[in-house]
């Protein structure tokens, strides 16, 4: 083995000159440099005129996309439970008051026109008289006796009597109706109060993607974290490449949805999410990087979602966050800043270090050439390198010319000479 070393190493100083070179790598810059670069800029760069590009996602997570010339509303009315969940909290709240109050003023009517209808407000003074309900002398009275009737607050004062059976009917129905607008609508502002959208708002992702080297092979990748100590459950990461595209018959299909591969084969996308994790998406022949250099993908046009996924651990319900990543915010040639540090007795994260990217030397080609760069390179060292096998032959061949030839023969077959030769000795 150190004999096989030494060859691989003095032969490739001796043949220096004919190594294939790989890519050429960008170089690490001081702040200094990057300040000066900056300043010398002549005027904004095509990644900057493209930072006003309409998002399909934006960063917090909310898709940039409005449902114009829906006829058919009616379907929204088909589902209303989820059509008044999804209400803002505005209209939600204004739903809210107006189910009670509409109801509560419906019922009071009815009170009032059987109140009306039976002459009970022109027998107020009557003793003899037995109305419908007691103590009922106007349109307010009804609508309290309605509210009253509604909630089951029963203050006492107004009370209807056994003298009225549409009084007991619409009493019995007013019940019924009334239970079924309270299931509702609590179940409504329960669903709305306990959905984990805002548990989204502690997931976070960092504000940049980067694309650097990582085991030899050109990756893109991002940061997720989670602020709250309560984890998610069962988390797994997607990412889809937005782009539009043309196919081959023409057609333009606006806004092309390509799936990026961060582990699904191997399992590294279900993510145990309890410090930031750096997802990585290797830029192989199945991805759509895989001919796109530096400055191809400084000059394309795309848009990358990540979707983070997971049960939330204090309710079991389900959590979706996302964010996505433009042209413009892609980093090529930097890696993420280490945020995990070990303290005594136990690890810390320091957040304020999230979203910190440092430089490092990374190819400019795409992943493409460098794997063909590879590869050259590895087919050059192989042919290069002598075999240690023909050496020994080499070796054998000039004892044999120095008259040892039947005592080579001998070494080299390993066996007996035939007979004919035992003979003529």
């Amino acid at each position: 083995m150190g004999w096989h070393i030494h060859i691989i190493h003095g032969h490739t100083h001796t043949h220096t000159h004919h190594t294939p070179a790989l890519c050429p790598q960008v170089a690490p810059r001081g702040e200094a440099a990057m300040a000066q670069e900056h300043a010398q800029s002549p005027g904004p760069t095509r990644s900057a005129r493209r930072r006003g590009r309409q998002r399909y996602v934006e960063k917090d997570g909310r898709c940039n996309v409005q449902q114009g010339n829906v006829r058919e509303t009616y379907r929204y009315l088909t589902d209303l439970f989820t059509t008044l969940v999804d209400l803002r909290w505005r209209l939600s709240l204004l739903v809210f008051v107006l189910a009670y109050a509409l109801t509560w003023l419906f019922f009071g009517a009815i009170w009032w026109l059987i109140a009306y209808g039976r002459g009970d407000l022109e027998h107020l003074e009557d003793a003899a008289w037995t109305p419908c309900v007691n103590n009922l002398n106007g349109f307010v009275a009804a609508f309290l006796f309605s509210i009253e009737t509604e909630t089951t607050i029963g203050y006492g004062h107004r009370v209807i009597t056994d003298q009225c059976p549409e009084g007991i009917a619409l009493l019995l129905l007013q019940a019924i109706l009334g239970s079924m607008v309270n299931a509702f609508m609590v179940g409504c502002m329960f669903v709305k109060i306990s959905q984990p959208n805002k548990r989204a708002a502690t997931l976070l992702f960092s504000s940049h993607a980067v694309v650097s080297l990582r085991d030899g092979r050109l990756c893109l990748m991002f940061r997720v974290g989670d602020l709250r100590s309560s984890h998610i459950v069962e988390a797994s990461i997607r990412a889809k490449l937005i782009r539009s595209r043309q196919t081959l018959e023409g057609e333009f299909i606006p806004l092309h949805q390509t799936d990026l591969s961060v582990g699904f084969d191997t399992g590294d996308d279900r993510l145990f999410l309890v410090s930031p994790l750096v997802i990585s998406h290797e830029i192989d022949a199945a991805s759509p990087f895989w001919d796109a250099s530096r400055c191809a993908l400084e000059r394309d046009d795309f848009e990358i979602v990540v979707i983070l996924e997971g049960m939330v651990e204090a309710t079991g319900m389900t959590c979706q966050a996302r964010s996505s990543y433009l042209v413009d915010e892609v980093l090529w040639g930097h890696r993420f800043t280490s945020v995990l540090t070990l303290e005594d007795g136990f690890y810390e994260v320091d957040y304020a270090s999230f979203h910190q990217t440092f430089e490092v030397p990374t190819p400019s080609c795409s992943a493409r050439e460098l794997a063909e760069a590879a590869a050259r390179l590895d087919a050059h060292l192989y042919w290069s390198i002598p075999s240690r096998l023909d050496e020994k032959v080499e070796e054998e061949g000039v004892g044999e010319g120095a008259g040892g030839g039947l005592g080579a023969d001998k070494e080299q077959n390993g066996c007996l000479p035939p007979p004919e030769s035992e003979s003529n000795v």
